[in-house]
């Protein structure tokens, strides 16, 4: 498996914080965002144009731990992002996955279904071959949106 394209700046970050829907589950925040081209509306998913592979970025603050505490936290959401996204994520969004308390000390299979949940409900899941995805457009954005 390659390595996933990174957002690396912190106004990359803010942009998917500020415009991007979010979704809380007990080992990680995710926040996912389309990425679009032309004067489309960032809402609306179904005109997106796929210009780019999907990108990740990783933030886990000092409530969590010490450097030694955040930096094993990064670890494990930068290894459930390898095994979930690739098959599983939107192309053309950026995503960003943030640590909680219990990413450290939560199992990693339930972190990756974490991870799975929160890609469903924020509406950046990609249906399984010959499925159908019904959780892109149900509901109102605003519930997704808080968490």
């Amino acid at each position: 498996m390659g390595v996933l394209d990174r957002l690396k700046r912190r106004r990359e970050f803010l942009i998917v914080a500020s415009q991007g829907r979010k979704w809380a589950a007990p080992g990680l925040i995710l926040q996912a965002m389309a990425r679009i081209d032309g004067p489309r509306s960032p809402l609306t998913t179904a005109d997106c144009i796929p210009a780019e592979p999907l990108r990740v970025g990783f933030t886990v603050s000092r409530k969590v731990g010490n450097a030694v505490a955040r930096n094993r936290a990064r670890r494990r959401l930068k290894a459930a992002a390898e095994a979930v996204l690739p098959s599983q994520a939107r192309a053309a969004y950026d995503y960003v996955l943030i640590g909680r308390q219990q990413t450290m000390t939560r199992s990693f299979p339930a972190l990756l279904q974490d991870l799975e949940t929160a890609l469903r409900k924020t509406g950046a899941h990609v249906a399984a071959p010959g499925g159908k995805d019904n959780s892109a457009g149900q509901g109102s954005g605003d519930r997704s949106r808080r968490a």
